[in-house]
């Protein structure tokens, strides 16, 4: 069974940075895609940012885009998600998952993915 479990998440103020940390169990962590997706209170969940399994391809949503940088550390079984110039409308919980499918370019379709963590509060005060 897989287990994804994030950390990194906390309070801070706006223009700050936070680093989410999500690391797998499991074997065969490096064949696969990795995602970050977030829910606000009152929203639907949305996709942040994927990492393609070799590294090589990465994806981002428009609101995050050259602020936010997701990586992953294979030798580690972890993703990781820098967050910098943090806003307001960036506070949600925010939840690491991994591809259904082996050697998965990435995707920003949360039906693609097939594990899930239990998610890290991010909040950022104004």
């Amino acid at each position: 069974q897989v287990q994804m479990v994030e950390s990194g998440g906390g309070l801070v103020q706006a223009g700050d940075s936070l680093r989410l940390s999500c690391t797998a169990s499991g074997r065969s962590f490096s064949s696969y895609g990795m995602g970050w997706f977030r829910q606000a209170p009152g929203k639907e969940r949305e996709f942040v940012a994927a990492i393609s399994w070799s590294g090589g391809s990465t994806y981002y949503a428009d609101s995050v885009k050259g602020r936010f940088t997701i990586s992953r550390d294979n030798a580690k079984n972890t993703v990781l998600l820098q967050m910098n110039s943090l806003k307001p409308e960036d506070t949600a919980v925010y939840y690491c998952a991994r591809s259904r499918d082996s050697y998965y370019s990435g995707s920003s379709e949360a039906r693609e993915y097939g594990y899930w963590g239990q998610g890290t509060q991010v909040t950022v005060s104004s």
